[in-house]
């Protein structure tokens, strides 16, 4: 279906969604559902301890902003220009280099209204943001993990450094408030979509956050898991995609998903030696193991290679459409 039949079939309404996650996955998909017929509601973590968040974080004690500006910069509808200037990092100033001029305005509007979330709310108009960006939750939240020899790592950054084989992950504290528009959204939601991004660094902190996963499983949306292309280095090493959603359901029960969107496309062997060199694999797409988890499979070609392997953001956003279209008219067949 086209862009355009999907705007002549949801003239009265716009299907609602969520997107969950964090990181340049995330927002690598967000920048195909945008074009979509969509009313999108972004929920971002906040765990991130790293580079210039994390200095903010520190200094101003607020959220780290880094996820939720790349978010905001993929779902807006502005200037090239101004989307460089609103990314743009200074290399150069004691206190200032290695800041992200986006962190610094955030940090600024924080400043002035008093209220996090607030300031992501006024920004995103100024950057025409096609779409509401959240934070998970406004608690300064500390992401840990367990590793399997025992031992414990503190800190989002530090975490795939370890060397380790992560057990667990946990937040301190160790049940943090949601933001309460987050949850609305979730309960309203045509469809949820759960990833793609670092599985225990980005997609887990949101959904440990209290009351986030209860939400989604009594919603009655769509919910949709888009599995990562590639493994991670000191995160996902040699993981299947079904191993993906072995470590969520290990971490908040399983049936969370109804769908499991993954890649079944194998990359140029060139590109695969590329990766390899980063200790990078691609990710197995397991499918009757995924489906031992009461996951339904869409499987495709999701590739797109320019310097770096990313999903086909177009091609997944279709998928996500097309599922939309099917539960929204099962709701009113029935």
């Amino acid at each position: 279906m086209s862009n355009h039949e999907y705007q002549t079939k949801y003239k009265e309404r716009r299907p609602r969604i969520v997107c969950i996650g964090g990181g340049t996955g995330l927002s690598v998909m967000l920048r195909g559902l945008k074009k979509m017929p969509l009313d999108i509601t972004a929920v971002v973590t906040v765990a991130d301890d790293g580079g210039s968040s994390g200095r903010l974080r520190t200094d101003l004690r607020m959220p780290p902003p880094g996820d939720i500006r790349n978010v905001m910069v993929a779902l807006s509808d502005t200037e090239p220009l101004l989307e460089e200037v609103f990314q743009y990092r200074f290399e150069n100033g004691e206190g200032l280099a290695g800041h992200n001029l986006g962190n610094l305005m955030i940090a600024a509007l924080k400043e002035i209204t008093g209220d996090f979330t607030q300031a992501v709310k006024e920004l995103s108009k100024v950057i025409a943001v096609r779409g509401e960006v959240l934070p998970a939750s406004e608690q300064d939240v500390v992401l840990l993990a367990e590793m399997t020899d025992g031992t414990i790592v503190r800190g989002e950054s530090q975490i795939p450094k370890s060397g380790k084989k992560i057990q667990r992950v946990f937040l301190d504290p160790l049940k943090p408030p949601p933001l309460d528009e987050a949850i609305k959204a979730i309960a309203c939601a045509d469809g949820i979509i759960i990833g793609p991004g670092s599985l225990y660094t980005s997609i887990l902190p949101n959904l440990l956050v209290s009351d986030m996963t209860e939400a989604i499983r009594s919603a009655p949306a769509c919910k949709i898991f888009i599995c990562n292309i590639m493994t991670q280095p000191g995160e996902t090493d040699f993981y299947t995609a079904s191993d993906h959603l072995r470590v969520i359901y290990e971490h908040i029960g399983e049936r969370l998903f109804e769908y499991a969107v993954i890649n079944n496309e194998v990359p140029p062997l060139s590109i695969q030696q590329q990766y390899a060199i980063r200790k990078q694999q691609l990710v197995i797409p397991d499918i009757e193991r995924i489906q031992q988890y009461g996951c339904h499979v869409i499987a495709d070609n999701l590739l797109l290679y320019h310097s770096v392997l990313r999903h086909n953001a177009d091609r997944i956003s279709r998928h996500i459409m097309e599922l939309l279209h099917q539960r929204m008219d099962q709701r009113q067949s029935g």
